[in-house]
């Protein structure tokens, strides 16, 4: 399958090691990728103010997709969540599909609802397979208990994403798994990170954040690892701030599984930027073999 990277518009700015881990891992599994350069936002920050043109968003980024024959593969769980919302919508809805093709037609588009969408996780985990990522693994964890944070938007709605089972998933875990890391059963597993809130109630946020790093932490976590470029976010930058605000005396620090799984593939830890961290993960070091 042919895949066309899809970025999500906070990772160029808050969390470019998210974009260069990817990347790298990538290209390591021997996976072709293109960028699509004319590919706007995926039009979630618009489904509360403009709905047209929050699925006028996603339909456009579809039809440049199916101009190149491509797959769209993305890294970001609310991307990801948009656009096969909008795909379903399209296919359920033949005169939306009209109406949005009249308006994409003037720049010589067309959206079928057929483009295939991908998370990155699925491409790992359906299209190249545990075995294979096992077999290039260079180097290997031990010891290392990671706590994995799925985020909201990749799991709900279940009808929808048609990720992995919404209640008890395992495709993620199997993944860190395949790292030789093990990964542990928490009770706030499936549980909001406080992202969505932040900026609205910091305290909230971050009252909903302390609550989950403790969890993992009390369940034994040496890491946490999320899939969510805002979760990420919440549980790095946000657990600095936390740090400063709060006098916590230990972090948990929270790695991309990009990061994870590049470190077991032998690539350079600046390469996968592990130092852009906020939370300082450089610890993972003394778990490899």
């Amino acid at each position: 399958m042919n895949f066309a990277i899809f970025r999500c518009c906070p990772t160029s700015i808050f969390l470019k090691q998210y974009e260069s881990s990817t990347d790298a891992i990538l290209r390591k599994l021997g996976v072709d990728f293109i960028d699509i350069k004319e590919f706007n936002c995926c039009g979630y920050p618009l489904k509360n103010i403009d709905f047209k043109a929050y699925v006028l968003s996603s339909a456009r980024n579809l039809a440049l997709a199916r101009r190149r024959n491509v797959a769209i593969l993305t890294f970001c769980n609310c991307c990801y969540n948009t656009i096969k919302h909008v795909l379903h919508l399209l296919r359920e809805d033949a005169a939306l599909l009209g109406d949005i093709n009249k308006t994409l037609a003037g720049e010589g588009l067309q959206c079928t609802p057929d483009v295939t969408v991908l998370h990155l996780f699925e491409a790992l985990y359906k299209e190249i397979g545990i075995e294979t990522i096992k077999a290039k693994l260079v180097h290997t964890f031990k010891d290392l208990k990671i706590a994995t944070h799925y985020g909201c938007h990749l799991l709900r709605p279940a009808d929808i994403m048609q990720f992995d089972n919404p209640i008890a998933p395992t495709i993620f875990d199997e993944l860190v798994e395949a790292t030789g890391a093990r990964s542990i059963p928490w009770n706030t597993k499936l549980e909001c990170c406080g992202s969505p809130v932040w900026g609205v109630d910091d305290d909230l946020s971050m009252d909903l954040s302390a609550k989950k790093l403790d969890d993992a932490a009390l369940c034994g976590a040496d890491f946490l690892c999320s899939a969510c470029v805002f979760c990420q976010l919440q549980f790095d930058r946000v657990q600095k701030i936390m740090i400063a605000r709060r006098n916590i005396p230990k972090a948990l620090p929270s790695l991309l599984y990009t990061q994870l799984l590049g470190l077991g593939l032998g690539i350079d830890e600046k390469e996968l930027g592990v130092a852009q961290n906020e939370v300082d993960g450089t610890g993972i070091r003394r778990f490899m073999v």
